[in-house]
């Protein structure tokens, strides 16, 4: 591509990224802002965000780093003010805000049926009513101003639920499917240029999950996490940085006529059989 079509100059471009202070997005914010996009940080953890915020700085581009909690909608709402005082009307909201609890997830000591309800209902919400709140808060401004870019961050587990974590696969369901629904509402409602897409990660080392994938003693791969690299064409887990490029295309101008896709970078996962 050339030209327009790989619009690696984000000058213009003003992004608002939840649960920015996390590795996944932390990542995601360094990469927009060394191509000139304006980043607001949010997190629930002020001391993350803040941390991500002089990455983006010391790359050259404007940060701001905002605690927030994006189960409060007074917060979001709060946070979206900031931003269009310091940096402008948000073009990209990433809402990256999610993760599961132990609590939550099935295993020898822990079956089905005794899973406490807070748990799960902590590990739905966070994953998708706070996508949900975030869209409405951000989403405004893009529907006032007709523009704009909402990229969620789905899962593996939404179109393939894996075994032991019903509440997380459940609730990064529920966000592939929120995103088909709004990105029709936006384009019927305001206008084909507010465009609603989800990235599906596949496996990725992160704090919420390093507990099943790596032996906390040995630091081996668990069999868990060994059945996922053996199902993983690529043959490892990803790395923070593979998700940037699908971030930028999906911000930029060369995927104008793609819209309420979920992409998959799983390193081949969703397309193997097993056989």
């Amino acid at each position: 591509m050339a030209g327009k079509q790989l619009q690696l100059d984000l000058t213009d471009e003003v992004v608002v990224i939840t649960g920015g202070g996390g590795v996944l997005c932390g990542t995601m914010a360094a990469a927009l802002g060394a191509r000139g996009a304006a980043v607001a940080v949010l997190d629930v953890a002020a001391e993350a965000a803040s941390r991500v915020a002089r990455e983006v700085e010391a790359a050259g581009s404007k940060a701001l780093a905002l605690p927030c909690d994006v189960l409060e909608r007074d917060q979001l709402r709060d946070a979206a003010d900031a931003v269009q005082c310091e940096l402008g009307a948000p073009t990209t909201l990433i809402s990256g805000a999610g993760g599961n609890r132990p609590e939550a997830t099935t295993g020898p000591a822990r079956s089905f049926f005794d899973l406490p309800i807070e748990a799960v209902r902590w590990v739905f919400d966070l994953n998708f009513i706070g996508t949900f709140l975030a869209s409405q808060v951000f989403g405004r401004i893009m529907a006032e101003h007709r523009r704009g870019n909402i990229i969620n961050i789905s899962s593996m587990n939404a179109a393939r639920p894996l075994t032991r974590i019903p509440a997380y696969s459940a609730a990064k369901s529920a966000v592939s499917n929120f995103t088909q629904w709004l990105a029709v509402h936006m384009n019927q409602e305001y206008g084909p240029e507010v465009r609603v897409n989800a990235i599906a990660p596949g496996f990725f080392l992160t704090e919420q999950n390093r507990f099943l994938l790596m032996d906390r003693e040995s630091g081996e791969l668990t069999p868990r996490g060994r059945t996922i690299i053996d199902h993983t064409p690529a043959g490892r887990f990803g790395n923070p940085e593979d998700l940037i490029g699908t971030v930028l295309w999906l911000i930029s101008d060369s995927s104008q006529f793609v819209n309420g896709v979920v992409v998959p970078v799983d390193g081949g996962f969703s397309a193997f059989s097993g056989v």
